[in-house]
């Protein structure tokens, strides 16, 4: 495993991280047993920052079962505030009904029962839109908290693509990450929001680095998602010959030349650059973790391979308005 150092926070974090959502039954049902052995499973091969939420369901508390069972040094913990606006994700919402006073600390001290520990090392708002930069509670509640020890550092998480709305709080100096979706069909937060928090120590979390698992080439026409999984509307915002024929043009460029899967390639794409902290998989499958725990290995993209898929594969679209937006 290689590390990069955690912005202005300066943890040592693992450059490939666990992206807890699929220990809230997203995916699919698994039992859960075998989600904590996932977690210590990563953990024992040198992963050792975890993104949970409040809104992932059951993570936080199995997440704090795994915490108490593992013997080794503390992983980073990162989760996030929960917002009480379900319209806040597909659009603008005012600050207040995603994220009303006082509410960031009950959603906080929640998060540190669940977890069965004092101090959050990263608490994230999980909806972020730039107009809430001209109101002072939520940062000031944020700032109490973490003089008082319960948090270490702040951030936001990105809602979707829109990858610049960011782009003046990061300046600000008062965030110490941002996380992002970032993958081979969306390289854009290479162009601006990566190269910024680069310039002002603001780590970068990339999130959805396979696309929702499509990047791994599983997606068939006949997939079925049952009742429940996240996808079950993803792959569907065009018809799904269309994704399907983009994943297979990787596939026969650049596998197995510069990887071995489709998935090594596009983890290998997103820690590319060095501007991205820890990029977050969903792990809660030990033989794909470990599958993707020894692409962080491997021998990188040469410059020019990586910069011919940045031009040539970038499919930008958001399929996130299959959900918010009929």
């Amino acid at each position: 495993m290689k590390y990069n150092t955690f912005g202005k926070l300066g943890d040592r974090v693992s450059r490939l991280g666990y992206g807890a959502m699929g220990l809230g039954g997203v995916f699919g049902r698994h039992d859960e047993g075998e989600l904590v052995r996932s977690i210590v499973n990563s953990l024992e091969q040198g992963v050792n920052f975890i993104d949970t939420a409040r809104n992932y369901g059951e993570s936080e508390r199995i997440l704090g079962i795994a915490l108490r069972e593992w013997k080794g040094d503390r992983p980073f913990i990162a989760s996030k505030i929960q917002s009480k606006d379900e319209n806040g994700w597909g659009g603008p919402v005012p600050v207040q009904s995603a994220f009303p006073q006082g509410w960031l600390r009950e959603s906080t001290e929640i998060s540190l029962r669940q977890l069965g520990v004092e101090t959050i090392d990263l608490m994230q708002l999980h909806q972020y839109w730039p107009h809430w930069d001209h109101v002072d509670y939520w940062m000031d509640e944020l700032l109490r908290l973490k003089e008082e020890g319960k948090i270490r550092g702040i951030g936001v998480s990105i809602p979707d693509q829109r990858h610049d709305i960011a782009l003046s709080l990061v300046q600000s100096g008062k965030i110490d990450s941002v996380q992002t979706v970032f993958h081979i069909f969306d390289p854009l937060p290479l162009d601006c929001l990566i190269p910024l928090c680069q310039d002002n120590n603001v780590a970068v979390i990339a999130r959805c680095i396979l696309d929702e698992g499509g990047l791994t080439g599983f997606l068939q026409q006949d997939t079925v998602f049952e009742d429940g999984d996240f996808r079950k509307t993803y792959f569907d915002y065009l018809p799904r010959h269309l994704y399907i024929e983009r994943v297979e043009r990787l596939r026969a460029e650049f596998v197995p030349q510069f990887a071995n899967t489709l998935a090594e390639l596009a983890i290998k794409f997103v820690l590319h650059h060095p501007g991205v902290t820890t990029a977050v998989s969903s792990m809660h499958v030990a033989r794909y973790a470990n599958e993707n725990i020894a692409a962080v290995d491997r021998e990188p993209l040469p410059d020019g391979i990586f910069e011919e898929i940045r031009r040539y594969h970038r499919w930008v679209r958001n399929f996130y308005e299959t959900k918010y937006w009929r």
